[in-house]
């Protein structure tokens, strides 16, 4: 594709789907012009640079997130479905935890998202640095909670060409984590129940309980403010 036919949106859509395929680490301008059928160097009259055009693929994905209508539900309804969304996104696109790792993140998509939440919590009663500190509380939480996925997507892409070969890093890493888990009475006893074969395996609807207790602690009259 000449450079000239080629258009920002282009290239910012198909560096999204690179990411999704095969991370951050996975991104160049080299494997983009062949997704392209372009020439590498053409990217570069409509992207400054690599950095840029991460930047400019997570605002992007940003621009996916739902922003809930504050005058049709109230805060904690918001604020539960910003999260459940913002948890959605990282799950989709999990090269995203690496650029928060590496990047400062920033553009017209995010602004929208953190101007919104800054506004439901408003909406709960937090004013000045307290709004800003909920909504970081409850981001950080989302954030962390996508890690898990993140390293897990790492971990396939790096061993993608034999898979069988990763399974089986996977499954004498878990065995070997359970050989020294058994060695401590809690977790023992975790692993020896039916619900949990698997050390460090999340229960179900581990993330839904921990953003319900976190909002619990956001509420008025919770001893937050």
């Amino acid at each position: 594709m000449p450079r000239d036919t080629l258009t920002r949106d282009q290239i910012v859509h198909t560096a999204v789907e690179l990411l999704d395929a095969d991370g951050l680490e996975g991104l160049n301008m080299r494997a983009l012009g062949k997704r392209l059928d372009s020439a590498a160097t053409a990217v570069y009259w409509h992207v400054k640079n690599k950095d840029n055009l991460v930047l400019l693929a997570t605002d992007q994905v940003w621009g996916e997130l739902k922003l809930p209508d504050l005058d049709a539900v109230d805060w904690r309804t918001a604020a539960a479905a910003m999260a459940t969304d913002l948890y959605g996104m990282f799950v989709r696109h999990p090269w995203l935890v690496q650029v928060f790792a590496a990047h400062v993140v920033y553009g017209d998509g995010k602004a929208r998202h953190d101007d919104h939440s800054l506004a439901v919590y408003e909406a709960a009663g937090f004013t000045g640095a307290q709004a800003d500190q909920a909504a970081a509380s409850v981001f950080t939480y989302v954030l962390g909670n996508a890690a898990g996925i993140a390293a897990t997507a790492s971990l396939t892409r790096k061993h993608y060409e034999d898979r069988a070969t990763a399974d089986e890093q996977v499954q004498e890493a878990m065995a070997k984590a359970r050989e020294i888990a058994v060695r401590y009475p809690r977790l023992r006893a975790r692993l020896e129940t039916r619900a949990s074969t698997e050390y460090a395996a999340a229960p179900d609807k581990t993330f839904e309980f921990g953003l319900r207790a976190l909002l619990d602690g956001l509420e008025p009259g919770s001893g937050t403010r």
